[in-house]
Formats: C-alpha cells, structure tokens, sequence
C-alpha cells in the first residue's frame, strides 16, 4: 500500500516554508527541504531560510549542512530523501516536502532520469562552440566529464554530445548513470500542492522580502562569504548573492545591485512557475495573503485524512 508524502511548491515568496511549517506543527511530523541553496552553511539571508525559531520548532532536513564548497545535486537529493522518508514513514508520520528547486521536487518524485529537462541557455553556449571551434571541441570536453558516454559517441553525433554535456550539467551526473539507474521503485504517493499568487502581489512580496534582506544584513553576509571563499563556488552563483558580489568589487551601485536582485528574484520566480506549469498532477491553491496559510494547511489536512 502506498504511503503519503506531502510536497509543497510554488515560486520564491510565495509561503511554502509558513504553510510546511503549519502542516508538520499539526500533523507532527517533518520537513524536507527542496531548495538547492538552503543546504548551504552561511548563506542565510539570501536564501530567506527558516529562522532558528522555527527550525528548533520543527526538524528540518537538508538545511544548514554542507559547507558552501561542497558540491550538490538532484541526484543526490533524490537518494537521500527517499531515505528521509522512509525512516519518517516507519514513524507513521507524513513527510512534508517543501521547496522551490524544481528538478529537485522532481528528481525525488519521478526519479532523476526522467527529471532532466533541458537547459536552452547552456544549449545556445554549446551550440556557438561547436560552430565556433568545431564538433571535435565539444567531443574533447565531453571526453573530460564523462569519458564512458565519449567512447559511445562519435565527434560528429553532435547532437548526443550536446545533450551528454547539458545532462551532466544540470544533474552532477554522467548521462551513462543515469540511464542505467533510472528504474526504481518509490511505493509513494506525492500529493503536490502548489501556491498559486497573483503576478503582481507575488511581485511586490518579492520586491518587500529584498528590502528586508538588505536591511537584515544581506551585504555584511555576503562580504563574509567572499574573503572566505571563492566568489566563483556554484552556491554563490546565486540570485541575491551574485549581485552584491558585483557592488562589493565596485562594479554596480548598492541602488543599482539591489534593483538587479529584485528584477532577477522576479524572472526566477517565472521560470520557476513555468516549470511546474508543466506537472498537471500539482493542485493549485489560490492565497492572497500569508494570513491564509492556516486555513489552507486545515483544507489539505481534510483532503487527506
């Protein structure tokens, strides 16, 4: 019989840490978090992560634990999260999947193979290299990352090459391992739940969360980050942090950084809509206002119980 696991989603500032939070408070369980950057140690303001309050309040998963250096991946989110939910379902308790990083969600749900989308910027890069420097540099960098799909693979099925080098790329993961660890079986059932705002009130909730970071001590966090680590690390390449990045080396104004974090949180949240769109099993929720997550937690609860 399958056992219910809870995913929260929706776009940046849209409340699915109060509404994950009310869920496990009543249904006294756990959260998982799906936000690629929120694992990280010390990228706190810009990630909008739970305050200590409410991580003491209720055990959160996959926030604060690796160092910003360390590398991650959907692939190993999905792993270890299906290992998360299974402990809490011998428990008897409901797990509650809450975030934003969409090929997370996804990988967890439908398994990693099935979850690579394609990446079109990445793709148009690729595509001027080869017309650039040939079909043989593509190969050569191919060769590099995943020598085991280059020795299946001939410098003129550029095609193929192009996709083995955009798969690793969004995955971590070499396009030969995937392929052949993509069966699995989850004995799950995700109920997805997305949080639906209108365009321009989602857009002035970002607007407002950037105002407060800044406020909140976003440059001094950020400034800390970089005289410990290298500006370059994945986890900093982050909307937020690029920015102030960019104003810290005297390169932009702080008046012009924090226009550009807020005109990037916008565009993310777009494409991170776009790419749920895409899943028609997700029931959208209509909010307006924060004030009606509890009121949304209780008709979720009622749907499933």
């Amino acid at each position: 019989m399958e056992k219910l696991a809870l995913v929260i989603i929706g776009p940046t500032c849209s409340g699915k840490t109060s509404l994950a939070l009310n869920l496990a408070k009543k249904l006294n369980s756990e959260i998982i978090s799906a936000d690629s950057r929120q694992i990280y140690k010390y990228l706190d303001i810009g990630t909008a992560k739970p305050t200590l309050e409410e991580l003491n309040s209720i055990k959160h998963h996959f926030i604060d634990i690796l160092d910003p250096s360390a590398e991650f991946n959907a692939s190993m989110f999905e792993i270890e999260a299906l290992k998360i939910i299974t402990e809490l379902h011998s428990q008897n308790k409901i797990p509650i999947i809450a975030g934003g990083s969409g090929l997370y969600v996804k990988a967890l749900i439908d398994g990693i193979f099935d979850s690579i989308d394609s990446d079109d910027d990445y793709r148009i890069e690729l595509l001027e290299f080869k017309n650039k420097f040939g079909n043989e540099y593509l190969y050569e960098e191919l060769k590099k990352i995943d020598p085991v799909s280059a020795e299946k693979m001939l410098p003129q099925n550029w095609k193929r090459v192009i996709r083995a080098l955009e798969v690793y790329k969004i995955s971590g993961e070499p396009i030969w391992k995937l392929q052949s660890s993509h069966q699995r079986e989850v004995n799950v059932n995700f109920l997805q739940y997305g949080l639906n705002w209108e365009r321009e009130i989602l857009y002035k909730n970002i607007e407002t969360r950037v105002d407060k970071m800044i406020e909140d001590g976003l440059i001094d966090e950020v400034s800390k980050l970089i005289n410990k680590y290298d500006k370059s690390l994945n986890s900093l390449n982050t909307v937020g942090y690029k920015e102030i990045i960019e104003f810290l080396e005297n390169k932009i104004s702080k008046e012009r950084a924090v226009e550009l974090i807020k005109r990037n949180t916008r565009r993310y949240a777009k494409r991170q809509l776009t790419w749920f769109r895409k899943d028609e099993r997700i029931k959208w929720i209509d909010i307006s206002s924060l004030s009606e997550i509890d009121k949304v937690s209780s008709e979720i609860i009622k749907q499933i119980t």
